[in-house]
């Protein structure tokens, strides 16, 4: 179904939408890599009390979190896709880039992917 309200402002409120959850992936990302670290923090600064345990809780812990982040991120692009294809061209500003936000996120999501795989890389 198209949207027959003609107003690019249908366009901006999708369009900040996506960016909370681009701010929202990032920020969960950025918690989930702080997380993670706290673990190996622990070992170097108390290393009679830090269990093998508590490390591996910690990188499960910060893995889930990056990993929630860059799902997010994704699937946050795809929602405002299917939005943009409900939109009539009278709701698009001339000229205007409606898809950069769309690839910022993507990559994000690539990103926050490539961090979990590089962390998980480094404790194999």
């Amino acid at each position: 179904m198209m949207s027959d309200l003609k107003d690019p402002r249908v366009l901006f409120a999708a369009e900040r939408t996506l960016l909370a959850w681009n701010r929202t992936s990032l920020g969960l990302i950025a918690f989930g890599f702080v997380v993670e670290r706290a673990g190996l923090l622990l070992q170097a600064i108390a290393p009679e009390t830090a269990s093998p345990a508590d490390i591996g809780l910690a990188l499960w812990l910060g893995m889930t979190f990056i990993v929630l982040g860059a799902f997010a991120a994704g699937y946050s692009a795809r929602q405002y896709l299917i939005v943009l294809k409900t939109l009539n061209p009278a709701e698009y500003p001339p000229g205007y880039g409606a898809k950069w936000g769309v690839t910022v996120n993507v990559i994000v999501s690539l990103l926050g992917a490539s961090l979990a795989i590089a962390l998980l890389l480094i404790h194999i």
